[in-house]
């Protein structure tokens, strides 16, 4: 059965740092609180948009369903202004897909704003499969999202693979039975797990499954 590569989405692909903060900060403004600096903010990414307010909002849990309304109006309007590619994950991607590896994308953020993202950066046509936040009965770091984009690539687990930068990916990958790269350059952390291959620009996974040392 054909191999396939599964990638996070934030600090994986994308550098969404800023853009985040943006939503996050904005929600603050609007519930009376001031700004966090978008490096805190980037620590309480990961676990999706529900722990991300409960973690950027310790003030006033109260108003938690409140502010995620708010957010999704902040973050959908903000979701490019800085958000990029990390260097080299285009022809990162193109080089694996040639090879016949399926290409999917695994993330906790909701599917609204992961297709926006995907389509505005030129790289949705990838992907053979997104499995998004929302998709299914649980988030990473369950198995179940990455289960599911090996399905829908029509990929088994053995010999695929499972990239991000957070213990989430890293933890889902070893419970789905896949190898794990860890992506050092994001701004996640990889917590307690381990990892088969760890790599600080995406082309270093790439050459890698290409049987390549450069």
């Amino acid at each position: 059965m054909p191999r396939a590569v599964l990638f996070d989405l934030d600090g994986t692909l994308v550098d969404s740092r800023a853009d985040l903060a943006t939503g996050v900060n904005l929600t603050r403004v609007d519930l009376g609180l001031a700004p966090l600096e978008p490096a805190q903010v980037a620590g309480f990414v990961g676990d999706g948009v529900r722990k991300l307010l409960t973690r950027s909002l310790p003030e006033c849990p109260e108003r938690l369903e409140e502010a995620l309304e708010l957010n999704r109006g902040h973050y959908g309007r903000h979701l490019l202004d800085a958000t990029r590619l990390y260097p080299g994950v285009r022809e990162a991607l193109e080089a694996v897909r040639a090879q016949g590896f399926g290409l999917a994308v695994v993330t906790n953020k909701p599917r609204e704003f992961t297709l926006p993202i995907l389509e505005g950066l030129g790289i949705l046509p990838l992907f053979g499969a997104v499995v998004a936040g929302g998709d299914g009965p649980r988030l990473k770091p369950d198995p179940g999202p990455l289960l599911l984009a090996l399905e829908r690539c029509g990929s088994a687990a053995t010999g695929s693979w499972i990239a991000g930068d957070h213990r989430t990916d890293l933890e889902a990958g070893r419970r789905a039975g896949l190898k794990r790269c860890l992506c050092r350059y994001g701004f996640g952390t990889p917590g307690e797990e381990g990892w088969d291959l760890a790599v600080d620009h995406l082309g270093a996974l790439a050459s890698h499954l290409l049987g390549r040392t450069d």
